[in-house]
């Protein structure tokens, strides 16, 4: 059976992958917290699923930290996977090397222009990880969307939140486009990779992206609640003044088109996006 290492296997992602593909790999979890890297952590494992990382703070964090984390704390776990005679490392990144949010959909080939330390950090890590690369070594790398699933925090379980207790919000007609992937999706992603040994970048995403307007409104049935939905345009012009962020994630597209990460690794998800919701709502026992 393959043997994995996974960081931050307690986390978000690593939590559904370890419990979803126990029984299909020999899972070896890994914390940066409680553990050290050693060419001895590495010995007698076949891929590495690097998921641990500093993520977007919304409240900040230092460019030094996301650094640390994010490029240090990586190659020092790439070369030792390296030395060990790991095959494959498989690295998360995100979609914030590209930049911010955007009407033309990025593809695994964009231009990658990131504006904010944490983009910058992955990107760098990216490209370190890349020189690594060879025959012997197989890097990939996954730049992902918003990811959301059962148990997800921030910006959507307060949306999740606010939809449950309001029939009514300011959110109607908004004809943005963002793209998001299940846990589900992602996870399904990585094993094809582990299963595949494919080197490149990589996009996950679900099959198809939603506006703002459509994921509450999928939320709101999930819920059983009924919504009703109404645009206020002095309300968007509120937003955007007196918090740009989140007017860009309400108001703005993000979409990336994984057309050629499906072809390559001929993808299909197995879960659609409102199956998606549907497990964040309920868990997979709905």
């Amino acid at each position: 059976m393959t043997h994995v290492l996974v960081t931050g296997a307690s986390g978000f992602v690593g939590s559904y992958f370890t419990s979803h593909y126990a029984t299909q790999y020999t899972i070896h979890p890994f914390s940066f917290r409680t553990g050290t890297v050693t060419p001895e952590l590495c010995t007698g494992i076949n891929a590495i699923v690097h998921l641990s990382a500093l993520v977007h703070q919304m409240g900040g964090a230092s460019k030094e930290q996301y650094e640390q984390i994010n490029i240090q704390q990586t190659m020092k776990l790439a070369h030792a996977a390296k030395d060990a005679g790991v095959k494959h490392f498989i690295f998360m990144s995100t979609v914030k090397v590209y930049g911010e949010e955007t009407d033309t959909p990025y593809t695994e080939d964009s231009a990658c222009t990131p504006l904010d330390d944490y983009g910058k950090s992955k990107l760098a890590a990216e490209q370190k990880l890349q020189a690594l690369e060879n025959e012997d070594f197989i890097v990939s790398i996954i730049r992902t969307p918003i990811v959301y699933g059962a148990g997800v925090k921030a910006n959507m379980k307060s949306l999740i939140a606010l939809t449950n207790k309001m029939p009514l919000l300011p959110f109607g007609k908004i004809k943005n486009s963002r793209s998001m992937v299940s846990n589900g999706n992602l996870c399904h992603l990585i094993a094809t990779l582990i299963n595949k040994q494919t080197s490149g970048v990589f996009l996950a995403s679900d099959d198809e992206p939603l506006s703002t307007s459509q994921l509450i409104q999928l939320i709101a049935k999930e819920l059983d609640t009924t919504m009703v939905l109404i645009r206020i345009p002095l309300f968007a012009m509120i937003v955007r003044l007196f918090k740009p962020m989140l007017y860009q994630r309400l108001y703005k597209s993000l979409e990336v088109d994984n057309s050629t990460t499906k072809e390559i690794l001929s993808l299909e998800n197995p879960l659609t996006i409102a199956q998606g919701v549907q497990q964040m709502i309920h868990g997979e026992e709905s």
